[in-house]
């Protein structure tokens, strides 16, 4: 059982429609989902899943038909673990930012801050997404007040071209002050570079929009 500390209802649902009827009921028995559940999904045009039974065989299609990469080297989907860094907490109309670092790998993900669990809104009330490469520039141009950092970035209204990204995302991630929590993530890939950090080594800066943040167990990994 994962405690799950974000999951995008937005992507979920894009993505689940997506699956082609004939490979649901496959998927789904990979996935373990409850067979019940599945004697109507291929009756009908959709079942009544709950949200977890969809994000199990989301999760399977993705694996089966993408090649989930590894975040040290990220395809178009990839995933992890590491201590993150989670920001967002406060407003649920704007976006959350989860960073974390892995060697010379910084992970960013960037999402919408009403997708974390204990932040849930009707999604109607929610007038953009946050979930692309322009909401991240607009983060790193302009923070929230609110979240704790150990500096500000000078504003621009111009938006940076990659290489500058890579930049702003390293120095953004290292200012961030909340305390981490030892998660697991998938996400999709929305931008890989690689910069040269303060003590002169390259650093690989790594951006993805997550489908799930979940709490992991660090011992669980160091014994494997």
């Amino acid at each position: 059982m994962r405690y799950y500390l974000y999951v995008s209802g937005a992507k979920l649902d894009m993505l689940y429609e997506q699956i082609p009827p004939k490979l649901l009921k496959r998927i789904a028995v990979e996935a373990k989902v409850d067979l019940k559940v599945l004697s109507v999904a291929v009756q009908s045009p959709r079942p009544d899943t709950t949200t977890y039974d969809k994000l199990d065989i989301v999760e399977a299609y993705l694996e089966r038909e993408f090649d989930v990469s590894w975040m040290t080297e990220p395809r178009p989907w990839f995933r992890g673990d590491l201590e993150l860094r989670i920001a967002g907490y406060g407003s649920p109309a704007g976006p959350t930012f989860m960073t974390g670092r892995d060697g010379d790998t910084v992970i960013a993900l960037i999402g919408s801050a009403h997708h974390l669990l204990g932040q849930r809104t009707a999604p109607d009330t929610i007038q953009a997404s946050h979930s692309m490469l322009p909401s991240l520039f607009r983060l790193l141009r302009d923070a929230p007040e609110d979240w704790p950092r150990h500096h500000r970035a000078a504003r621009s209204d111009v938006p940076p071209h990659e290489e500058e990204a890579a930049h702003q995302v390293l120095e953004f991630a290292e200012s961030l002050t909340v305390p981490p929590v030892y998660g697991e993530f998938l996400a999709r890939r929305l931008l890989h570079s690689t910069v040269t950090g303060r003590d002169g080594r390259q650093v690989e800066i790594v951006v993805g929009t997550p489908l799930y943040v979940a709490m992991a167990d660090e011992d669980a990994r160091r014994e494997a």
